[in-house]
């Protein structure tokens, strides 16, 4: 505990902090994408299993630290370039953001209202989703961990960061979800943001590093658009009436 009483750890633990919080915000998209599937009375639970879960796997992969990176060593070579665990991951999880994204804004822009409604939302449905969230929270883990790695020397900071920035995300996840499931334009926005985010993990993990600050900067200013977009409209029909 002493660990976090002086300055210099205070100072990077509030910066740690607010970078998972940034980090998170994937989490909570995705989320609030997944958990929309399932009846009312779960998204809360599967929300909340997720960001537990998320919490779980980023502590545990900072106790195992060094194997983490290790898995920046290169397993194999393709064509000269080399493959290593981190790779692997980074594309797997990119490619699965790229087509879980890609097939829901199809089924939104052009499915049918009907066979929207015809999805089963049995208990398989609840475990389907889980293992979704458990997936990707693998993903997003690994990036969050090299981050917190990168900006803190006492595991003690890491921990506290990613537990402070969790308990963030618990209690925003509802009202984000809420918001998102409310408002369909933001819901296609919502999973832009997450065909982006797989395209940036698809180029980090074959070699090309995308600037997240850029890409962050990009869906804020997108996200102030549309919400300029929502007054707007909302604005419009009082006018009407």
């Amino acid at each position: 505990m002493a660990d976090l009483l002086t300055t210099g750890a205070l100072a990077g633990l509030v910066s740690l902090t607010a970078m998972e919080i940034v980090l998170a915000i994937d989490n909570v998209v995705f989320l609030a994408i997944l958990t929309a599937r399932l009846p009312p009375a779960q998204q809360p639970l599967a929300r909340r299993l997720g960001l537990t879960l998320a919490l779980g796997i980023r502590v545990l992969l900072l106790f195992t630290i060094t194997w983490v990176m290790s898995l920046t060593a290169p397993l194999f070579d393709v064509r000269g370039v080399a493959v290593s665990g981190r790779t692997l991951i980074l594309v797997g999880g990119g490619l699965f953001l790229i087509a879980k994204a890609t097939r829901e804004i199809y089924e939104k822009v052009e499915g049918t209202p009907a066979a929207a409604a015809g999805r089963p939302r049995a208990a398989g449905a609840f475990i389907l989703v889980l293992l979704q969230i458990l997936l990707l929270d693998i993903v997003f883990s690994l990036d969050s961990v090299i981050t917190a790695v990168g900006m803190a020397n006492e595991v003690t900071v890491m921990v506290t960061a990613m537990v402070l920035a969790m308990l963030v995300m618990l209690v925003s996840a509802g009202p984000i979800a809420s918001f998102v499931e409310r408002h369909p334009s933001v819901k296609i926005l919502a999973l832009s943001f997450l065909l982006l985010i797989g395209v940036m993990l698809l180029a980090d993990g074959m070699g090309t590093h995308l600037e997240r600050g850029y890409v962050y900067f990009a869906m804020a200013f997108s996200l102030f658009v549309e919400l300029l977009n929502l007054r707007y409209r909302q604005r419009q029909r009082l006018e009407t009436r």
